[in-house]
């Protein structure tokens, strides 16, 4: 597999190494990739697989903020 781009190698590498920051969820029905935040928030990164219409949705726009509020499981 070839990969073309017009970063430069060690900034392309060090892009791959904070791919560890961040964390996959669902929510909504809406699969994206999330950057954990201290206080049980996190942003929104980037939509991962969603409907065309949620792209538009203003509640999963890139930087938004989500809230996670402790409950317990059962």
């Amino acid at each position: 597999m070839s990969h073309y781009t017009i970063l430069p190698e060690e900034v392309y590498w060090e892009q791959a190494e904070t791919a560890g920051l961040y964390n996959e969820i669902e929510l909504g029905g809406v699969w994206m990739q999330v950057r954990m935040e201290p206080g049980n928030r996190a942003t929104i990164i980037r939509l991962l697989r969603c409907s065309l219409d949620d792209y538009l949705n203003p509640a999963y726009a890139p930087g938004k903020q989500i809230a996670f509020i402790p409950t317990l499981l059962e």
